[in-house]
């Protein structure tokens, strides 16, 4: 059955990291909470560019630029264009995500000029929990983000975060929401907690998780990936590769945004083990 099961993989840079002044409980980046991460303003654009190589290399689909913060502003949006060009100049065959927070129709399409051919802006949760979790910004304001992104045609790139004391009625709430902007990709992330954030412990279990994988996929059938992200190796262990029988087709390789992943090696190595195949082509 593997054989003909394709996975996509999806790289991380986060090119900006811990200067974001929102208050998301589930988030370290935020300066309000003062985790032990790195933190700096810019990456070098030679370093964006080598990480997106061998991103590729590790048999990657999609290369995504996250920034820190709470949306888009005129710097920001020159550092993640002049990014993008320098990336799409290598001609290496990803499909370049931008994940830069809350963005106007123009601004999306600046980086549509610049070469980036998806946008990740997360709903996070439902629309009534959103509250519980974010007091600076407005789950609304999420969702229009997306509208923007459909309207300016670029691959819109879609998901939440489970574990954040919600009920299964709220994942379900989000799911729908989600479904109705009709992503092309819908990560799915599993709280991740640390000593200095307000939430402390994850409230999904790892049986949940794999249902909310299969729930995912069944409400948002439209969706070329159903994408494991953040948390997968923590929430999963050693069945983290059953997210397959579940529901999902890809995953993010190597790093996260502020925790470390598993290496691209021992991945690639366990899934042509069980016997599925890359899919390095972009549809």
């Amino acid at each position: 059955m593997n054989e003909n099961k394709s996975i996509f993989l999806c790289a991380i840079s986060n090119i900006e990291s811990g200067t974001c002044n929102e208050d998301c409980k589930f988030c370290t980046q935020s300066v309000k909470y003062k985790a032990d991460i790195q933190r700096y303003k810019r990456k070098d654009i030679e370093q964006i560019v080598k990480e997106a190589k061998i991103a590729r290399e590790n048999g990657a689909n999609g290369f995504c630029l996250v920034t820190a913060g709470k949306g888009l502003d005129d710097k920001r949006l020159a550092f993640v264009c002049e990014a993008a060009r320098a990336v799409k100049k290598e001609n290496l065959g990803l499909i370049l995500i931008a994940c830069n927070g809350t963005a106007s129709v123009a601004q999306i399409q600046e980086l549509k000029e610049a070469g980036v051919d998806a946008y990740n802006h997360n709903l996070e949760t439902a629309q009534d929990f959103y509250a519980e979790i974010v007091t600076t910004h407005t789950w609304e304001e999420r969702y229009q983000t997306c509208l923007n992104v459909n309207e300016v045609g670029l691959r819109l790139v879609c998901g939440g975060i489970f574990g954040l004391g919600e009920t299964q009625e709220q994942r379900v709430s989000m799911l729908e929401s989600i479904a109705s902007l009709n992503p092309m990709n819908v990560p799915l992330n599993f709280f991740h907690p640390n000593e200095a954030l307000p939430l402390v412990e994850n409230s999904v279990t790892r049986e949940e998780s794999f249902e909310l994988i299969t729930l995912a996929r069944k409400m948002v059938p439209n969706a070329m990936k159903i994408m494991v992200a953040g948390g997968r190796e923590l929430m999963f262990g050693e069945e983290q590769y059953k997210i397959f029988e579940k529901g999902a087709n890809a995953f993010v390789i190597g790093d996260y945004l502020t925790t470390a992943g598993k290496s691209p090696k021992e991945d690639i190595e366990e899934l042509k083990r069980l016997g599925f195949k890359i899919k390095r082509e972009i549809d």
